[in-house]
C-alpha cells in the first residue's frame, strides 16, 4: 500500500495534488510520501516480531535523501552503508552510529577510519585483504572493529543478472566453503572483534526459496564456526525482498511471509539478526512526476516524449526495469505508446508499446515505484539539471533537494590556466 491516490480525478501524494507540486517546482521532480515510508518500516518491524531485538538497517543506497533517512531514523531504523559518504549522510540525518552496518567490497583506509572514529555496529568484510587493512587501521587508531565476513553461498537469486550478488562468480563476499579458514585467520589479527556472519544474495527477489536456501547454509556455518571457538553472536541476513512493479506479474512474497520463513529457519540460532531493507521500504514511497513535451508519430505506436529522461530514472535503461506509467488527471481514454525521454540515446526509453492512460502534450504523468534506486542514480548527462526531490507529509510538502540547474553545473567547472 502507498499513499498516492486519485482524489476528485487528480492524483495526490497524501493530501497534496501533484499538479500543485509541478506548478511550484517544475518537472521532472521526485515526490516522496512520508506516510508510506513510515508504514513500510512499521509493517516490516511487525513482520519480524518474535525474533528478539533485530536490527533493521535501511540500505542507504536505495535512497540517501536526508529527509528519507531522518524519517526512518525516527522510526528506530539503523543504516546499511557502502561508502564514507553514505556513512556521513546517515549520521548527519540522525541515525544512531551504533546501528550502522558498513558493507561494500572496496572500503578504503580513510572510510574505515571514519567509521571507527564515529562508531558503528559492524563492518561486513568482503575479503581477507580487507580484514588485514582494517586490522592495521584499527590498531593505529587504538580502536576495536566489530566484524563479520560476508559469505557467498552460491545461491542464484532468480533476479536480474545485474542485481544478483550471491553466486560464485559475483564479486561479493568470500566463498562459504572457505569461511572456516578465513575466520581462523582474522581471529589472530589485532584490533578486530569477530562477532558475526553476513549474507546477501541479491535485490528484487520474488521468491523466498533462494533466501531460505542461503539462510540454511548460514545456519550450518554458524554452528561450525562456534564449534571452532568463534563467538558468533550476529547473523546479518541482508535484504533483497522484492516489491510489486508490474501488476501483470505475481506479487512478491509479503513481509509477513518473509518473517514467518525467517522465524522457522533461524529458530535456535541464538544470534541477533540484522536486516538490510532498501527497496522494500522506499520503492513504493516515491513517484517521478513528469510532463509530456509532445506526441510524435511512430511506425507502430506514437512516441510520448516526456521531460524526464534516463539521467533522471536510469532503471529502465540499466535493468530493463518496468515502471507503471499513469496520467495525473486521467480522463478515461487509453492509448498504446512508446514512452521516451529527450536524451540523445536510444536507451532513453521507458516503455515500448505500453498500453496506458491517454496523454497529450502538456499533460502530467507519473512513473510509479520510483522511491528506490531512482533519484539515487540520477545524473546530469546531456547537461540536464539534476532532478529535485520533494517530500509530502499530509497536506504539507517541502523541497528536500532543490533542482541543481545548468548555471550551477557550469560554475562548478574550472578552466586550466592555459585556457584562461
Amino acid at each position: 500500500m502507498d499513499h498516492f491516490d486519485l482524489k476528485d480525478g487528480v492524483l495526490h501524494a497524501e493530501d497534496v495534488p501533484l499538479p500543485a507540486i509541478a506548478e511550484a517546482v517544475g518537472t521532472p521532480v521526485y515526490v516522496y510520501s512520508r506516510a508510506t515510508l513510515v508504514r513500510h518500516a512499521r509493517v516490516l518491524r511487525e513482520a519480524l516480531a518474535g525474533l528478539g531485538d533485530p536490527l533493521i538497517a535501511y540500505a542507504v543506497k536505495a535512497n540517501p535523501n536526508a529527509a528519507v533517512l531522518a524519517t526512518l531514523a525516527r522510526e528506530g531504523l539503523g543504516a546499511d552503508v557502502v561508502s564514507g559518504g553514505e556513512y556521513r549522510r546517515a549520521v548527519a540525518a540522525g541515525v544512531d552510529p551504533a546501528k550502522i552496518v558498513f558493507s561494500g567490497v572496496g572500503k578504503t583506509a580513510d572510510e574505515m577510519r571514519l567509521a571507527l572514529e564515529g562508531g558503528l555496529f559492524q563492518f561486513n568484510l568482503e575479503s581477507l585483504a580487507e580484514a588485514e587493512l582494517l586490522s592495521e587501521v584499527a590498531f593505529e587508531t587504538g580502536r576495536e572493529a566489530p566484524v563479520a565476513f560476508r559469505v557467498n553461498p552460491d545461491v542464484a537469486a532468480g533476479t536480474h543478472a545485474k542485481i544478483t550478488t550471491g553466486t560464485a562468480d559475483n564479486k561479493f563476499g568470500i566463498p562459504i566453503g572457505e569461511a572456516g579458514e578465513a575466520y581462523a585467520r582474522i581471529a589472530a589479527l589485532p584490533g578486530l572483534k569477530v562477532q558475526g556472519v553476513a549474507v546477501h544474495i541479491g535485490s528484487q527477489l520474488t521468491s523466498l526459496d533462494p533466501l531460505e536456501a542461503a539462510f540454511r547454509k548460514v545456519g550450518t556455518l554458524i554452528d561450525a564456526l562456534r564449534r571452532a571457538g568463534h563467538p558468533i553472536a550476529v547473523a546479518d541476513l541482508g535484504g533483497g525482498l522484492g516489491v510489486p512493479y508490474d501488476p501483470g506479474h505475481a506479487p512478491p512474497p509479503s513481509p509477513l511471509a518473509y518473517g514467518d520463513m525467517v522465524r522457522r529457519v533461524t529458530s535456535g540460532w541464538g544470534a541477533q539478526l540484522v536486516f538490510e531493507p532498501g527497496r522494500l521500504i522506499a520503492g513504493n514511497a516515491g513517484v517521478l512526476l513528469t510532463r509530456v513535451i509532445r506526441v510524435k508519430p511512430g511506425v507502430s505506436h506514437p512516441f510520448l516524449v516526456v521531460d524526464a529522461a534516463m539521467n533522471d530514472l536510469m532503471r529502465p535503461a540499466l535493468y530493463d526495469a518496468w515502471h507503471r506509467i499513469e496520467a495525473v488527471a486521467p480522463h478515461g481514454g487509453r492509448m498504446t505508446a512508446n514512452v521516451v525521454g529527450p536524451v540523445c540515446e536510444t536507451g532513453d526509453t521507458f516503455a515500448m508499446g505500453r498500453e496506458m492512460d491517454a496523454a497529450e502534450a502538456g499533460d502530467l504523468v507519473v512513473f510509479r515505484t520510483a522511491g528506490a534506486y531512482a533519484a539515487a542514480m540520477s545524473s546530469t548527462y546531456n547537461s540536464r539539471p539534476l532532478t529535485p526531490e520533494v517530500m509530502v507529509n499530509g497536506a504539507d510538502w517541502a523541497v528536500v533537494r532543490p533542482r541543481i540547474d545548468i548555471d550551477r553545473l557550469i560554475a562548478a567547472d574550472r578552466l586550466p590556466a592555459w585556457l584562461g
